[in-house]
């Protein structure tokens, strides 16, 4: 395992960027009238877990504020689970990319999680 040098190098930002990049894909197709509605909140949500990420990670030697950001990167993961509920609900996706995007987003979740007990 090769050291840590950038935010970039955490399989956790890795992930999450990954995740944002899915969700804008996926939201290419949702209907015109969601531009300024769920298509602009899923994007901005999904976005901000490797942003959130990568601030921390600027701040990483206060250990108080990264964990404050790792923090805030798991309550964008979850406003993101939601908005891919309401996209599930109005039928723009359908249940398997429902359960792909759950499930990578369960996994970002729990390396945050990992990260933030594990930080010292």
């Amino acid at each position: 395992m090769s050291p840590i040098k950038s935010f970039s190098d955490l399989d956790v930002y890795q992930l999450s960027h990954e995740f944002a990049m899915n969700i804008f894909r996926v939201s290419i197709k949702f209907p015109r009238e969601e531009k300024y509605s769920l298509t602009d909140q899923i994007r901005r949500s999904s976005r901000s877990i490797s942003v959130n990420i990568a601030e921390g990670w600027g701040k990483r030697t206060y250990i108080k504020l990264f964990r404050r950001h790792l923090i805030d990167a798991l309550g964008s993961l979850e406003e993101t689970l939601e908005w891919i509920l309401y996209s599930y609900d109005c039928e723009y996706i359908n249940l398997e990319m429902k359960t792909q995007l759950f499930d990578k987003g369960k996994i970002i979740g729990a390396k945050l999680y990992k990260l933030n007990d594990n930080w010292t």
